[in-house]
């Protein structure tokens, strides 16, 4: 059994130089960008990329799959950079159950709704 589940996802982007400004704010690490014809990218550290192509890819606070990000130890100090860098708090940090730990959700800069996911 794989223990991550997660092969890749895409983040759409309107924006991506601002959609990249952000998340390097509130994750504190450095994306690579990577040009692909119409297709434009920013690689997280792993495992997926912000994508900017108007023909395919569309933000959305309210609809489509809802992809949760990693933020240990700790979501809340990712949590708490998202309002100084454009984003908005959609669902403040709350347990899950102590067995899953703790989310949140915040919509990023783009407009896309992104959840946080740590054990403590």
């Amino acid at each position: 059994m794989n223990d991550h589940p997660i092969a890749w996802f895409e983040i759409p982007a309107a924006d991506i130089g601002r959609a990249r400004k952000f998340y390097e704010a509130i994750f504190a690490f450095q994306m690579r960008p990577l040009e692909l014809g119409e297709l434009r990218m920013v690689m997280f550290p792993s495992r997926g990329a912000l994508c900017q192509n108007p023909k395919f890819y569309k933000p959305s606070a309210d609809a489509g799959p809802l992809v949760y990000l990693s933020a240990e130890p700790d979501l809340a100090v990712v949590l708490g950079r998202v309002e100084e860098n454009g984003g908005k708090v959609a669902i403040p940090k709350r347990q899950i159950s102590p067995d899953y730990g703790h989310m949140a959700v915040f919509v990023d800069s783009e407009g896309n709704r992104i959840a946080l996911h740590s054990m403590r």
